[in-house]
């Protein structure tokens, strides 16, 4: 259990004091007036303290050693995969050929950073089932959005222009109906029945000749393999649609099962979240994306190609949906993930995610004799516990997530998918010993105990961090950014 760390000291100036040593200029000394407009200039000079450099080394030290990370902790964030990143793709991603190359350079200078980059390509494809693959999308929701916008032009080109619903579970990532909405969709939304998966008969109600396209995640947001794929691909296609496979869940499937094989058209995948680019902190992350072969025509270009022995942007693309991202891609995150598919090999990505089911289905058992588990069927990298029977006491699952701090744990993820009562949703991840779920399960076992024996003290928590119970709605909406004198 964490203490409570001794508050940092933040008015450390002293008159004289110097934290710096810049270099003489070795450009022009152009004065300011020069450069900008008056209004852009200071009448006055910065109020900025005065340390030295080693108050400074030690100050940001102190602060860095207050974040939370994967390095640092357990941290089971369900539908996020945060996982350990294994030092070797820093390695790899700061090599100099890599690390200091520019994207403005000629292809001929270039060829071993664009031979990566088409081998990740095809990487992605083989494991997807997929014919192609681009690298350009920035993220997982960008990925979305430039999957929804190919298969629009797929239509339009076929000229099926009534096609203007795309179907998202009730239990999806937010970001799908999000992206749909983005890429000029309505969405349609289908119930996820008494088993945790999606209700056929819903299903066959809602698609029609309107019927863009479904976006699924497989394993879904409750962690549970949709087992009649086949007959919802079968379903969507024999009305004209498409079926687009969001890849956030991927880490539970790898050389087990392809997206392409169950049907699917397009695919996204989660490079930071999967692949173990690192991840949290707003990125950088990495959603390549790939299509079946009728949908190669409409990728973003310019698209990486090997031309007898070079490789080489082809920018001769009349039906591409265009650009998506500048360049091509978070380049460091996709070298990394290359070095952790060499690394891993295919029986390593295999055991990835029998690693990552055991995981979860142990941490799940392990749970619920003390919480409520609404799908208690195997599940797979991930599962949802719901803080239902604790709510009857007074104590809902943000009073647990707040006590587990004092456990020195990352709460898990909160309040989603809506459709399960005080959810708890939890990735233990492939990358955690046993001995630390079971650490992580005798925290949350122990906190059910504190709600029948105290409650009280759970809702007052946390009790041991470096500030108490915040509002996070106020912080998020009215967050302070600067330090008042």
């Amino acid at each position: 259990m964490r203490t409570k760390e001794q508050p940092l000291i933040f008015e450390l100036s002293r008159k004289g004091r110097k934290g710096d040593s810049l270099p003489e200029l070795d450009v022009p000394d152009v004065s300011v007036e020069e450069l900008l407009e008056d209004s852009y200039i200071r009448k006055e000079e910065a109020k900025l303290p005065e340390v030295s450099e080693l108050q400074l080394v030690r100050h940001y030290t102190a602060l860095s050693n207050r974040n939370f990370g994967v390095d640092s902790g357990f941290y089971p964030l369900g539908s996020c995969t945060m996982k350990y990143n294994p030092k070797v793709n820093e390695v790899v991603a700061r090599m100099p050929g890599l690390s200091h190359i520019h994207p403005y350079q000629p292809e001929e200078q270039v060829q071993g950073a664009l031979e990566l980059m088409h081998e990740l390509q095809e990487s992605l494809a083989e494991m997807t089932g997929m014919k192609e693959v681009t690298l350009q999308s920035a993220a997982g929701a960008q990925g979305e959005w430039t999957g929804l916008m190919m298969i629009r032009a797929f239509h339009e080109a076929n000229g099926d222009v009534e096609r203007t619903k795309v179907i998202v579970p009730d239990s999806a990532h937010g970001t799908n109906p999000a992206s749909a909405s983005v890429a000029g969709f309505d969405s349609v939304t289908v119930r996820t029945d008494e088993r945790g998966l999606v209700d056929l008969d819903h299903l066959r109600e809602v698609v029609g000749k309107d019927t863009a396209a479904l976006m699924l995640t497989n394993p879904n947001t409750l962690g549970l393999f949709e087992e009649d794929i086949v007959q919802m691909a079968e379903i969507i296609h024999s009305a004209g649609g498409k079926l687009y496979y969001d890849g956030a869940n991927s880490n539970a499937i790898l050389d087990k099962a392809r997206p392409g094989d169950m049907g699917f058209d397009v695919v996204h995948l989660n490079l930071h979240k999967t692949f173990t680019g690192p991840h949290g902190g707003g990125g950088p992350g990495s959603g390549p994306v790939g299509v079946k072969e009728d949908l190669v025509p409409f990728l973003p270009k310019p698209l990486l190609i090997k031309k007898e022995e070079q490789y080489t942007w082809d920018y001769d693309r009349p039906q591409s949906i265009g650009r998506v991202k500048p360049f091509y891609g978070n380049f460091g995150i996709n070298v990394r993930a290359y070095s952790y598919i060499r690394t891993m090999g295919l029986e390593g990505l295999k055991q990835v995610s029998e690693d990552a089911v055991l995981n979860a289905n142990y941490l799940m058992k392990r749970l619920e004799p003390y919480y409520d588990v609404p799908y208690s069927q195997y599940c797979k990298h991930e599962f949802v516990v719901s803080a239902k029977r604790q709510k009857d006491q007074g104590v809902r699952a943000l009073d647990i997530a707040k006590r587990l701090l004092d456990y020195g744990y990352h709460p898990p993820t909160m309040y989603f998918p809506l459709n399960v009562e005080e959810c708890m949703m939890i990735e233990p991840t492939e990358t955690e010993s046993k001995e630390t779920l079971d650490e992580f399960a005798d925290a949350l076992i122990a906190i059910s105990k504190e709600v029948e024996e105290n409650p009280d003290y759970v809702l007052e928590a946390p009790h041991h961090t470096v500030v108490s119970r915040l509002d996070e709605t106020t912080a998020a909406r009215k967050p302070i950014l600067k330090h008042e004198q």
